[in-house]
């Protein structure tokens, strides 16, 4: 017969179990939610080419369509009268915020309200406007960033909300500067940063959420009939119908360029993103480059970097003319007709007589080969007239600090590629149209 001392014993027991199976329970749940990646529409713009994405900021939440720029440190926006946020905060000068967004100065409001974009005593810094190729002081200041259009790996999918994002906000016409949003696609409220620092969009999630230090893009050839790309943060699996687009990649390293090459310099290494490249081939035959503008020198000079906010791949004239040369040659043995230049392109040739396009190869770090074909090679100026998709830079021997080859929007379009922080490497799938998928798709979320 069981005692008093025995009951209460076993109803412990009991109690202790029930708890922690409790426990378990919760922590699988929570483990099944936790996002693994998030994903953002990309959409381009037809008449600028840029390529932008949407998030929402602040509560209640404003809506931000932002031009993507992986050269750009972090997500800035122009904040006017329409946003009012109760979750807004300043970051103040001299914090940790601060330090890590690399604050130029502080900022007081002289002759403004003091409000959102607007407070005394914040943290500054210089956000850049890419297409107007000019920069003014911004707020750093922290608010939730979500998004009613994101999609997460999960079993549990949830939308993006990101309590305390540090981003800068502009106030419009501030400090006399007008039009900060020029040259930037209609509608756009700003940039939206993806570059190798502490406060990028990619920075901030990986250690919200504790996701892999790497991000995705897949930028759509076309606006039309609402097809849209991907911005993957996170890591794969990379979906592109039909395929896992993941077994398609190659890599190469990513390179550091000890000097910083932005808009604004300091004494840190680039923030953008380098590759190695080591020579050019136009149809498997390699084309004569001085190869020491293929490398980094001391003062920063030289190399390849990749770019969103150019549309075509501009190339130093001692490495462009070449290539042009080369590709004409080949183009000839393929009975495709040149015809009369048109701006920017220098080759360009008669549509009906264009069949299989000379391949260009570039050839990175590792052995490996970046193939460009056609469909990112050639481009449609008219019905009946294509031309070679790559632009002269000048930069004549003795020319001031620049970097030899920026690899430009039309190059990446309908290729994966992957931006892996962590193991500082390069990802890249080449066309993803020779595997049936495309990066322009109709977005279920």
């Amino acid at each position: 017969m069981a005692t008093r001392c025995d009951i209460i014993h076993f109803f412990i027991f009991s109690i202790a179990l029930l708890s922690l199976l409790s426990s378990s329970s919760s922590s699988a749940v929570n483990a099944a939610s936790k996002p693994h990646a998030f994903i953002l529409p990309i959409e381009k713009d037809p008449k600028t080419l840029q390529y932008s994405t949407s998030v929402e900021m602040g509560t209640p939440p404003f809506t931000l369509d932002l031009v993507i720029d992986i050269r750009e440190r972090f997500l800035w926006f122009e904040c006017g009268s329409d946003y009012n946020s109760s979750t807004y905060h300043p970051v103040r000068c001299g914090t940790n915020n601060c330090i890590q967004a690399k604050g130029t100065d502080c900022i007081t409001c002289i002759n403004h309200p003091l409000k959102t974009g607007c407070t005394n005593n914040t943290c500054g810094v210089q956000p850049f406007n890419p297409f107007a190729g000019f920069y003014v002081s911004g707020d750093v200041g922290q608010d939730t960033l979500s998004s009613a259009h994101s999609t997460t790996r999960a079993r549990a999918p949830s939308n993006l909300h990101v309590p305390a994002f540090v981003s800068s906000c502009v106030y419009p016409d501030k400090f006399g500067v007008e039009g900060f949003l020029l040259g930037l696609a209609r509608g756009k409220k700003g940039v939206l940063g993806l570059a190798n620092t502490a406060i990028s969009l990619p920075a901030q999630l990986a250690t919200k959420y504790h996701l892999q230090r790497k991000f995705a893009l897949c930028l759509p050839s076309t606006s039309k009939f609402n097809k849209l790309g991907d911005l993957f943060i996170g890591g794969g699996p990379y979906y592109l119908p039909p395929h896992d687009a993941s077994k398609f990649l190659t890599y190469t390293p990513l390179v550091t360029n000890p000097h910083s090459t932005g808009p604004i310099f300091d004494d840190d290494p680039s923030a953008e993103y380098f590759i190695d490249l080591k020579s050019i081939k136009v149809d498997g035959k390699t084309i004569n480059v001085n190869s020491s503008l293929l490398s980094i020198d001391k003062q920063g000079n030289g190399g390849t970097k990749l770019s969103t906010v150019i549309p075509y791949s501009r190339l130093h004239s001692s490495i462009y003319r070449p290539l042009v040369n080369s590709f004409v040659k080949k183009a000839a043995l393929r009975k495709m007709k040149r015809v009369g230049s048109v701006a920017p392109f220098g080759a360009c040739f008669n549509s009906r007589r264009i069949g299989n396009v000379p391949a260009i190869d570039l050839v990175l770090g590792g052995g490996v080969e970046w193939r460009i074909h056609g469909a990112n090679s050639m481009v449609k100026v008219n019905k009946k007239v294509q031309c070679l998709g790559f632009v002269d830079a000048g930069l004549e021997p003795g020319s001031p600090i620049a970097t030899s080859i920026v690899i430009g929007g039309y190059q990446m379009e309908d290729n994966l590629l992957e931006f892996d922080l962590a193991s500082s490497r390069f990802g890249f799938s080449s066309s993803l149209l020779l595997h049936n998928a495309t990066c322009s798709h109709f977005r279920v979320l």
